[in-house]
């Protein structure tokens, strides 16, 4: 199995390691078609527990 021929710096490794913040992606959020609310997409909406037009959830009050 091969094996590094030198170290590799702090820096450079550190600079390799920073391109993963560019490529995450804040999480896309869809409208609920019952209340308006943002919510997951393909998730129950947290605020009226209605999903793809059908009540599942009572959503919890206070």
């Amino acid at each position: 199995m091969p094996n590094p021929k030198r170290k590799i710096s702090r820096s450079k490794r550190d600079k390799r390691r920073a391109t993963w913040a560019a490529k995450l992606k804040p999480s896309q959020l869809s409208e609920c078609s019952n209340c308006g609310e943002k919510k997951l997409p393909h998730h129950v909406c947290p605020n009226c527990g209605h999903y793809k037009g059908v009540a599942v959830l009572t959503p919890d009050v206070g």
